[in-house]
């Protein structure tokens, strides 16, 4: 078992949506420890979010295994091109797709893109999301909350809904989710409001799509390091970051990626609606 970083960590910030390599501690997505064993051979992914954090972990995790990679991501050119080289070292095809997910326009293009490029989509995961820290439910403005939903829920429908026309049976969605699924952290009142909404989408749709023979699932991960806690938490929070979990730290975006494989692997035929908490010992209720 990897002895990862604790906190207190150093006091940092970033601005929005932050950079992996600004980081310290920086993040582990799996490049030492992530071997692979071709469960995923010949399919097509599509990551939202995928040029950092989890998203790089599982696009790292699923080229390993076997699969083509399309990420998603806004305008990080710098953390999308290290995500690429994991991919394309990996000896797998990757496709940077650019551009903000809170457009349906943009959304219904990326499954265009990767349908031309690839000729076919078998893993949609929808990872990226968007927070902000507020101790006041007065310090939400309207837009803020608007933004919070098109990234985090909305695009999740577009994405999803132009994916499973093109998605054949076998194909798989899988969600990102959060322990604010359950447990609602107050400052984070948008963020874990979609995210409550992400767990109830997903139970949802799974049951919609089962006669497709398409699995639709979500993770729900617990703290985990990423670019998005020092560029949307203040520097305190962020320095014990994961303290109070039972194992007194965050996770890294590595220690996720196996959760994702599983539910893309097509040998999980009967996994859908479930949700997979990967949270360090703390309890969904």
């Amino acid at each position: 078992m990897t002895d990862y970083p604790t906190p207190p960590f150093p006091r940092q910030s970033q601005p929005m949506p932050g950079l992996t390599r600004s980081m310290d501690p920086l993040p582990d997505h799996g490049e030492e420890s992530y071997r692979g064993s071709g469960r995923l051979q010949g399919r097509v992914a599509l990551v939202t979010g995928g040029d950092s954090g989890i998203g790089r972990a599982v696009a790292l995790a699923f080229a390993r295994e076997g699969a083509d990679v399309a990420i998603s991501f806004l305008k990080e050119t710098e953390d999308a091109s290290e995500t690429e080289q994991l991919v394309t070292s990996a000896g797998r095809k990757a496709l940077l797709l650019p551009g903000d997910i809170k457009e349906a326009e943009h959304c219904r293009s990326l499954i265009d893109r990767v349908s031309d490029e690839f000729g076919q989509l078998d893993i949609l995961v929808n990872n990226a999301a968007h927070q902000a820290s507020f101790s006041d439910i007065s310090d939400i403005s309207d837009e803020e909350w608007d933004l919070t939903f098109r990234v985090n829920i909305h695009a999740m429908f577009y994405l999803s809904k132009a994916a499973l026309k093109i998605m054949r049976k076998g194909g798989s969605i899988i969600n990102t989710a959060s322990i604010n699924s359950d447990k609602p952290n107050p400052s984070l009142l948008a963020y874990a409001t979609t995210k409550g909404a992400i767990q109830n989408f997903t139970a949802g749709l799974a049951q919609l799509v089962a006669p497709q023979g398409i699995r639709v699932n979500c993770v729900a991960p617990g703290p985990v390091w990423t670019p998005l806690i020092p560029s949307t938490m203040p520097e305190e929070a962020v320095a014990h970051f994961g303290e109070s979990y039972p194992m007194k730290r965050p996770a890294q975006p590595a220690e996720l990626a196996s959760a994702y494989v599983m539910l893309a692997d097509p040998v999980s035929s009967y996994t859908s609606g479930a949700t997979i908490a990967v949270t360090g010992g703390t309890p969904l209720m």
